[in-house]
């Protein structure tokens, strides 16, 4: 089987539970906040996968006001470098243009370089400086944006050419998003 970009099933969640604690071995979310995803942002949450076998996920927030939150972004890390993030973002990105949102933000570990790269691709800038002890001491973060409503913004689909976002060191997001 090939894989595919798609919304989650119920049946879904332990799998998907799995993956967040390879991605995220050092601070994974517990099955219970990844249940409330699922229930909460169900159409904003997508997987990755080949069959039954999840390779990555993306969670955005429901648009409030036109701006939407991306919470967190995990690849399996066999599977990190090979443009999985990429695709995730674009596909999550062109959801939220059809949606009208026009500005949707994300927080990102200032020391995971390679997904700073790859939103800057996507086009998101930094809001001000590294934040720090953003979600508690020690875990500082860099706030960025993209507008979406901005005819400037590089297209959904980008090139094969773009970085690809590996976890190494913290959530693209997290449980907490700054309103």
């Amino acid at each position: 089987m090939s894989m595919r970009i798609r919304i989650p099933v119920e049946n879904d969640l332990p799998a998907l539970a799995h993956l967040d604690a390879e991605a995220f071995p050092a601070e994974p979310y517990p099955f219970y906040v990844l249940r409330q995803f699922f229930d909460l942002y169900h159409d904003h949450l997508l997987v990755l996968a080949d069959g039954d076998t999840l390779y990555g996920y993306i969670i955005a927030t429901w648009p409030r006001n036109g701006v939407s939150w991306i919470l967190s972004l995990g690849i399996a890390p066999d599977r990190q470098g090979q443009g999985l993030g990429r695709l995730l973002m674009a596909e999550l990105l062109m959801q939220l243009r059809s949606e009208r949102v026009h500005k949707v933000h994300l927080t990102v570990d200032p020391d995971n370089d390679r997904a700073v790269a790859l939103y800057r691709h996507l086009g998101f800038t930094p809001i001000g400086d590294v934040h720090k002890d953003y979600f508690g001491p020690g875990e500082h973060r860099i706030l960025m944006t993209l507008d979406l409503s901005d005819s400037t913004a590089p297209p959904p689909k980008t090139p094969p050419s773009a970085p690809s976002a590996t976890v190494k060191s913290g959530r693209t997001g997290g449980p907490r998003p700054f309103w």
